[in-house]
């Protein structure tokens, strides 16, 4: 069984216990597809204050991180990785930051597929830019706007990377009909009663004719992506995803 790592550098290492213990893919946690280990930076600190900020050279609100409690906690991992059965050469370090490229399901397939990496997740407002020249390999961001931590983009990546590990899922064929798999939105689901009030389940979905629903389903996942996320049918387009019946169908709707 293939394995990854993921070490995690944070200020709040209790936040990721409930996440990697429940839910379907506590399954890529526990059985050890996906370790997960925990650094808590002020153990790295150098007085007995556990100091890891300082103010900001020029002024300004906010404190920064400082460098060398990073430094500590980083060359302490990567001792760790290169004496560990996981170690596949330098991992990746991940910072979480506005700058950074927007997490996509394509990227998540790629980790998925990965050694895991180094997760750093930064605090106040910010970490010292000499760091992060000196060290980071990639900036990810969840989007256009600001949180208080990467402990939330660093448990959603690690949920996304989770999920797609083998055996995770009970169906091993339920993500690959998700959502921006194939560069479009999700079809929409239905399930029992097959009638609420006046809303009742799609007849094809009843029929048991497994090409007219596979068609259905393509077709709604088209239309909901074409109302909704318009860029992603230009992508499925230009990445060649759409067949001949795809773009006849469009072509109906843009009619």
């Amino acid at each position: 069984m293939r394995q990854m790592r993921f070490d995690v550098i944070t200020l709040f290492p209790e936040l990721f216990g409930p996440h990697l213990s429940q839910g379907v893919t506590r399954r890529a946690f526990e059985s050890g597809q996906v370790d997960v280990r925990l650094w808590q930076l002020r153990d790295f600190a150098d007085d007995n204050y556990r100091r890891v900020d300082d103010r900001p050279f020029g002024g300004g609100p906010g404190m920064v991180m400082l460098v060398e409690p990073l430094e500590r906690a980083l060359a302490g991992i990567k001792a760790e990785r290169v004496v560990s059965q996981a170690d596949q050469g330098e991992p990746a370090i991940i910072h979480f930051s506005p700058t950074g490229r927007r997490i996509d399901q394509a990227m998540v397939q790629q980790l998925a597929q990965g050694p895991g990496g180094v997760l750093l997740c930064g605090r106040y407002e910010g970490i010292d830019q000499r760091f992060l020249d000196r060290h980071v390999t990639l900036e990810l961001s969840l989007g256009d706007f600001v949180l208080s931590g990467g402990e939330l983009p660093a448990l959603a990546l690690l949920d996304a990377v989770a999920r797609l590990q083998e055996g995770v899922l009970h169906d091993a064929q339920s993500h690959q009909q998700d959502s921006f798999s194939d560069g479009l939105l999700d079809c929409p689901h239905y399930s029992r009663p097959e009638q609420i009030a006046d809303l009742s389940v799609p007849a094809v979905l009843m029929s048991g004719h497994h090409g007219k629903i596979a068609r259905w389903r393509r077709e709604r996942s088209l239309e909901i992506t074409a109302q909704k996320r318009p860029d992603l049918i230009d992508a499925a387009r230009q990445a060649g995803r759409l067949n001949a019946a795809d773009e006849r169908f469009l072509a109906r709707l843009q009619a």
